[in-house]
């Protein structure tokens, strides 16, 4: 099998354990990460060196690809710098905070000849692939709309992370694109969109600067609509996408976590990630008896609990099997080039656009 060599740039909460586990892959090798503060304790992890910068790292003749897990708002240089010595790129999502900035990296690394692939580990759940297979094969019948809502309730920081900074983060919309993405997956892209909400709860210097309460509507073709809510400003929680289709309807639920399908009055549960004690592990979480801040704010010291470490080694293992040359399945494909990330961003925008100019917005003007 090829070996791979890797760079890392951003070492914090999520690139530090990207590096851990590729690190552990028969043919993956990290031989050089660069980040402005968290190199030390992860470079004599790793057994790798540091780059002066970004540039150093994408230059090294001895690394093949770069992994990107820096601040949102850093992405567009890195990846540039990566397609442009003709590194092969995997990107946190979300891949860039505007539609003309995907579009400017998927035509340097397609220019460049090498994959370019977005981080949006919630295609590795077992129970979304599960979830497609359903849909794909007619189970629920023809999608008729989805609800998605992923909000909760944010306390006095005594740090402000980055991901509460909407010009590094994008904010909520942008930083927690999951859900947006996984419906476009399902329904296409819509052709008029609307965002309504704004800042509502969270002033003051004990919090950053996003958006706290959002709340959209999808228009699709053929009278189909999705409804989502986002933010920090909701003292009931919930973390869930809900699925009806003319014969039946899925209930993906990230919070009591597992998947149900319901036929009728018929019901049938399923795995959200690889065992039961992922799924366990991640309800103990968002069941509050275990908090586990780390993810919210990307505290760069922390281990990912069990249920994460599962699907980012899942999907490392997947852009490594690839750059070794591996067949990929088909509804992985627009994963690889940017496309499907890029759909998701240009739907952002125009909900951006909405909340700005309280109207309803058509993609088509942003095009």
């Amino acid at each position: 099998m090829k070996n791979i060599n890797y760079g890392i740039i951003g070492t914090g909460y999520f690139g530090a354990h990207l590096g851990r586990i590729l690190s552990k892959l028969e043919g993956a090798k990290v031989v050089s990460i660069y980040d402005p503060e968290n190199t030390k304790n992860i470079s004599e992890e790793l057994g790798c060196e540091v780059s002066e910068n970004i540039q150093e790292l994408c230059a090294r003749e001895d690394i093949d690809a770069i992994i990107v897990a820096s601040p949102n708002g850093a992405h567009r240089e890195a990846v540039l710098e990566a397609a442009k010595n003709k590194k092969h790129v995997f990107c946190e999502k979300p891949i860039a905070l505007s539609y003309k900035d995907c579009s400017e990296m998927i035509d340097a690394t397609k220019k460049n000849g090498v994959i370019f692939m977005a981080g949006h580990v919630m295609n590795f759940m077992n129970g979304v692939r599960k979830i497609k297979q359903l849909i794909n094969d007619g189970v629920i019948g023809e999608v008729l709309h989805c609800h998605s809502m992923r909000n909760g309730w944010e306390k006095e920081q005594k740090e402000i992370s980055w991901k509460k900074i909407k010009e590094l983060s994008g904010g909520h919309l942008y930083h927690h694109i999951h859900e947006l993405d996984f419906i476009q997956f399902i329904m296409g892209v819509p052709e008029k969109v609307t965002m309504v909400g704004g800042n509502i709860a969270h002033q003051g210097e004990k919090f950053g600067d996003e958006d706290d309460a959002l709340f959209i509507t999808l228009e699709f073709p053929n009278k189909r609509f999705a409804t989502l809510q986002y933010g920090s400003a909701f003292r009931w929680p919930d973390h869930s996408v809900k699925i009806q289709g003319t014969k039946g309807a899925i209930l993906l639920d990230l919070q009591d976590v597992g998947v149900t399908l319901k036929i009728d009055d018929k019901e049938e549960k399923f795995l959200l990630h690889r065992t039961k004690e992922e799924d366990d592990d991640r309800t103990r979480i968002y069941k509050g008896l275990e908090m586990d801040g780390a993810i919210m704010y990307g505290k760069p010291d922390r281990i990912p609990p069990l249920w994460l470490h599962g699907i980012m080694e899942m999907e490392m293992e997947f852009l490594h099997n690839a750059l070794q040359g591996a067949e990929i399945d088909k509804e992985f494909i627009p994963l690889l080039d940017g496309t499907a990330a890029r759909d998701s961003i240009l739907t952002a925008d125009a909900l951006t656009k909405s909340l700005q100019e309280d109207r309803k917005v058509k993609l088509s003007e942003l095009l």
